[in-house]
């Protein structure tokens, strides 16, 4: 069904905030953050930048990731206080995909803004530290925790391959990454992707207007599908963590009809993890 009618240009980055009980998701061209509160009514948040990907601090803060590097957002009056500037002189890139991984760090992506080849990176916050850690890639996406926290997924969209690497006890990279699914012969594009309680990978597929899961063996168990054909990222969240919030874009459609860009919500007879809090 339905969750929220607002059309994204490119919906991105949703998340489940575990305090306020309240999905968040982004509108990454559109430079907003969208929720809604408790009975329903839309909540917007505009920026003077791009903003693609959020972690929770506490209850009225998330640390975001910017075109211009990571800041902490006042959920009380929208205001972007700086943590670290990354890549904020190059005009070529922005901000993309991120999640909160298990030990409390936040893991974000860069790219061209026009999906370039190599222009991105992906990188890593954790208790006031930033690291790069690949470099380069193209469109970083699929950021997502096994239930242990030990191990990290995530793709290149562009290459339609999504890798995992071990992670240590800080959650810091360790040993080489693995190909987990190469999904370049069926020509399927992976975007945001969520593990569920099973340790599934939950991954919306750009393109086809699906979320599709595959397990810890790379099978593909289930499918579902949206009415925006640019799905762009799924999130676990509401009673029970038993709904599955999914986003879409009207970027790249021609002509879109009215179901394009809007925001999914779907009973999957699955659950998700709690989303983790960021250690600042």
């Amino acid at each position: 069904m339905i969750h929220d009618n607002r059309q994204c240009q490119l919906g991105e980055g949703a998340f489940w905030h575990p305090e306020r009980q309240q999905f968040f998701w982004f509108d990454i061209l559109g430079q907003r953050l969208l929720s809604q509160d408790g009975d329903g009514r839309p909540l917007e948040w505009g920026f003077d930048r791009i903003v693609s990907a959020a972690g929770w601090i506490d209850r009225d803060r998330l640390l975001v990731a910017t075109e211009t590097g990571l800041a902490i957002l006042s959920l009380v009056d929208g205001s972007l206080s700086e943590v670290a500037r990354v890549e904020a002189d190059n005009p070529a890139t922005r901000s993309n995909d991120g999640r909160a991984d298990r030990q409390g760090g936040f893991w974000f992506g860069t790219m061209g803004r026009q999906g370039e080849p190599g222009l991105g990176a992906l990188y890593r916050f954790y208790r006031g530290e930033i690291r790069k850690l690949v470099d380069p890639i193209s469109i970083p996406n699929s950021i997502c925790f096994s239930p242990d926290g030990r191990v990290v997924h995530y793709s290149d969209t562009d290459r339609s391959i999504v890798w995992r690497q071990g992670l240590d006890g800080d959650g810091w990279p360790v040993g080489e990454r693995q190909v987990y699914l190469d999904l370049s012969g069926q020509d399927w594009s992976p975007d945001g992707a969520v593990i569920d309680a099973e340790g599934g990978f939950c991954c919306a597929i750009w393109g086809q207007g699906a979320v599709m899961r595959f397990d810890a063996d790379g099978n593909r168990t289930h499918d579902w599908m949206v009415g925006g054909r640019h799905s762009s990222c799924p999130a676990f969240g509401g009673p029970g963590l038993s709904d599955l919030l999914v986003t879409t874009a009207l970027d790249g459609i021609e002509d879109p009809d009215d179901a394009q860009g809007k925001t999914y919500r779907l009973e999957t007879g699955l659950t998700g993890l709690p989303e983790p809090r960021v250690i600042l």
